[in-house]
């Protein structure tokens, strides 16, 4: 495992972006991931960048954002427009020296099927990552198959593993020998098994070993990337300098986790 990173949130309940990229770096982050959501944020995208690269960060990858991204999968203009979207940010990925973007695929339960305008539209995503030299991560949200059948289509993509998704969305089960070397990123975060909470690891009921085991499994070797949301009422008391420095403790218990399982599946 490389190294700890951690999102830089526009959702921090009552801090601007600015403290919550000061207090990242005073918890001892080095890497961080953006997210390039074409919203109205207080300070823009690009400026954000900006700043996070002048406090010495690393920005491993964009989250891309995921508004009406079921139209993707359907008839109409929106999913025209969606299309359009993401080769844009893909630029502006590019000319920003970002080489990694994620992505979801769908949003909520209520989903559209599998269906070959949207894989369509998908490879022309994909196949202008490719010629930037870009690569994609697509999210495991609430409703399995979609990874599956995106990586399968598209060889040169992969994953981003999001545990919290996998503990309260997927109930623990999803068929990593699917994914071996395929696992780009990863959203590190904890919940109680019903509900996104988004909170701090250990803090919940994921059991972090099996979590562990299946990267190792995957031969995921990069980034331990920490999506737990200060939003989260919680952590409403907690300044932000408390908030990510716990979070940076217990991302260190996790690689110190990590090593541990990695050295006992080596000595089996």
């Amino acid at each position: 495992m490389k190294e700890l990173a951690v999102c830089v949130s526009n959702d921090n309940r009552g801090k601007t972006f600015y403290e919550t990229v000061d207090a990242i770096v005073n918890a001892n982050f080095k890497n961080v991931f953006i997210q390039w959501y074409d919203k109205d944020f207080d300070v823009s995208q690009e400026e954000q960048l900006k700043y996070i690269r002048s406090r010495g960060l690393n920005v491993i990858f964009a989250h891309l954002g995921y508004d009406g991204i079921n139209n993707i999968w359907l008839d109409g203009e929106e999913g025209e427009r969606l299309v359009k979207k993401y080769l844009r940010n893909l630029d502006e990925c590019k000319s920003n020296g970002i080489d990694m973007v994620m992505m979801h695929i769908v949003v909520g339960f209520n989903t559209p099927e599998i269906n070959d305008l949207g894989l369509s539209r998908f490879k022309r995503i994909c196949d202008y990552a490719r010629e930037l030299g870009i690569r994609v991560a697509f999210e495991n949200t609430k409703t399995h198959g979609y990874q599956e059948r995106l990586i399968n289509e598209f060889s040169e993509t992969g994953i981003c593993f999001d545990c919290g998704h996998y503990h309260c969305h997927f109930k623990d089960e999803l068929d990593f020998n699917l994914f071996k070397d395929r696992i780009y990123c990863v959203h590190i975060h904890d919940n109680y098994g019903e509900f996104d909470d988004h909170l701090i690891p250990f803090e919940g009921t994921l059991d972090f070993n099996k979590v562990i085991d299946a990267l190792i499994l995957c031969n995921y070797n990069s980034y331990l990337t920490l999506e737990s949301c200060m939003a989260k009422a919680k952590y409403h008391d907690m300044s932000c300098d408390e908030f990510y420095k716990k979070l940076y403790d217990a991302g260190v218990k996790l690689l110190d986790l990590y090593n541990e399982r990695k050295k006992l599946k080596c000595l089996i």
